[in-house]
């Protein structure tokens, strides 16, 4: 059983994925709203399993909504412009209905919720590349923790750790287990931003501390106070940041 929350500033909308729904007895309604500020607050207090997101709103935008919810719900975006599929991705959106849809492409949407994450993720990256002849780095990583999916701004990422085919992510409050590999998301992650220093290890190079020079090595001291040795073949990754 599934939570779901619906925000839309247009009653006829809301009212269309309402009847939508009524097929789906595995998805509970909670709540809905009409504008970003209270879909904000419905969202962090209720906790969803699954939001129905449109993206131009009083208040707040679709994407303003998602940065300020304390844990992530799979979103389907429900919109009547195309435009913003890119960025969908980049939020990990489950899908993308644009208005008008009718039940048969909403049944779509459904089904990729009910997948496994990783499966539908991969799909829509596919399917965004292909519209938009181009990737942008990852601004956004969700991780799974129990039922739910917590939102990281790839800013507030400390270092990334190796862990056999996962990845650990390190914030100044927690740590995190991505399913991505380090390699997977070396590629993805902005290189101005982040640098690999070895095998297992990428750093954020804004929360670089201190960096201690050997004869033939460096050790990185990050914010947190971890320290990360530089291996012989990434040494030219920390020359370059020094002037």
């Amino acid at each position: 059983m599934k939570k779901v929350v619906i925000v839309d500033d247009e009653a006829p909308a809301r009212s269309l994925i309402k009847e939508f729904l009524q097929d789906h007895k595995d998805l509970v309604l909670l709540a809905e709203c009409n504008n970003g500020v209270d879909a904000v607050k419905t969202i962090n207090t209720f906790k969803p399993d699954l939001v129905f997101l449109d993206i131009q709103m009083p208040g707040l935008t679709g994407f303003e909504v998602v940065k300020r919810l304390e844990e992530m719900p799979q979103i389907i975006f429900s919109t009547a412009y195309d435009q913003y599929a890119l960025e969908a991705f980049e939020v990990h959106a489950v899908d993308y209905l644009l208005k008008p849809f009718k039940q048969e492409r909403f049944d779509e949407a459904i089904k990729k919720v009910m997948k496994d994450s990783t499966d539908y993720l991969s799909q829509l990256h596919t399917l965004v590349n292909s519209l938009s002849g181009t990737e942008s780095y990852l601004t956004n990583i969700l991780v799974s923790v129990r039922n739910k999916l917590i939102n990281i701004p790839t800013s507030q990422i400390i270092q990334i750790k190796a862990e056999g085919n996962y990845a650990r992510l390190t914030t100044p409050e927690s740590s995190y287990l991505s399913s991505y590999g380090i390699t997977k998301l070396e590629q993805r992650l902005n290189p101005q931003q982040f640098i690999r220093v070895h095998r297992s290890n990428i750093i954020n190079i804004a929360c670089v501390k201190e960096v201690f020079s050997y004869p033939s090595s460096y050790e990185v001291v990050m914010s947190n106070g971890d320290v990360v040795k530089v291996s012989r073949n990434y040494l030219d990754s920390i020359r370059k940041l020094i002037v």
